[in-house]
């Protein structure tokens, strides 16, 4: 059975989005490994040589999340995959409670950033700040704490035997999260099969026209460019490393676009090649 480990608590968002993953893959069982922090979801995939981790990179409403790019390209592991999941957040509470009797609303402070607006609806509510959606639910469930609410999954709800009260409260209901699938690196190094997309990352020279040159030469080859972040270099004043993503058609012009780009780029790193999640 596949280990994957997520951040946060059994039920958090991590495990619908990695089930959903592997489900996709003809993997119906997978065992879930829980972290507090990215980092130990780093360290859980390097003890085990066949475990597999995952972890949020960006969020259509938040943005991205730029110390997972640091640490995906610090830990030298392999970007193998990906997986887009909506998120739709769900106010639960022990069975027998109402909206009438919540007094406090605790979750991660990005899920209750989210659902602001539903918040605001209840200004005699107390909101709390917790470490995560799951965690913040399982509380709950575990002290049998009346009174309080938690903003979560669905699917936690039900884990932890919790009472959904509203659902869909999430102010934007086009509210997704990219995963990005990690493992540790094997093989030559070679594209998987059916890889289409990749995730590199890269300094350049500070000079005029550095970043636009590089850009000409991906786009000459046919390489679509889906995301550009960047991110100052500690300890290197007023520069910068660039994480990329791209798609291709081609694995051939693929590689032969970072090829003719390399000689322009510092510190070239590829994270990972992949095959693109189309799916919502």
């Amino acid at each position: 059975m596949k280990k994957v480990a997520i951040q946060g608590g059994e039920g958090a968002y991590h495990e619908i989005a990695a089930r959903a993953y592997f489900k996709a893959r003809g993997e119906e069982e997978i065992e879930i490994l829980p972290c507090a922090r990215f980092k130990d979801v780093i360290a859980a995939v390097k003890r085990d040589p066949d475990a597999a981790g995952i972890m949020a990179i960006e969020n259509t409403i938040a943005g991205s999340l730029l110390q997972n790019h640091e640490l995906i390209r610090e830990s030298d592991l392999a970007v193998t995959g990906e997986q887009k999941t909506r998120i739709t957040h769900c106010l639960v509470a022990l069975p027998g409670e109402t909206l009438a009797t919540i007094a406090e609303v605790h979750s991660h402070p990005i899920a209750l950033m989210q659902c602001a607006d539903y918040l605001d609806a209840m200004p005699r509510v107390k909101v709390v700040e917790e470490e995560d959606t799951a965690l913040s639910a399982s509380a709950i469930a575990e002290h049998g704490t009346r009174g309080h609410a938690a903003i979560c999954s669905r699917f936690a709800a039900g884990l932890h035997g919790l009472a959904v009260l509203d659902e869909g409260i999430e102010t934007n209901k086009r509210n997704f999260t990219r995963f990005l699938l990690l493992a540790n690196r094997r093989g030559d190094g070679a594209p998987g099969t059916g890889a289409d997309k990749s995730s590199i990352v890269f300094t350049l020279p500070h000079e005029g026209g550095s970043l636009s040159r590089v850009l000409t030469i991906f786009s000459f080859y046919g390489l679509n460019l889906t995301k550009i972040q960047s991110l100052p270099i500690v300890g290197r004043e007023w520069e910068y490393l660039f994480y990329v993503d791209l798609t291709f058609e081609d694995v051939l012009k693929y590689r032969q676009g970072l090829d003719a780009a390399r000689p322009l780029m510092n510190d070239f790193k590829i994270l990972g090649e992949y095959k693109a999640c189309h799916e919502g």
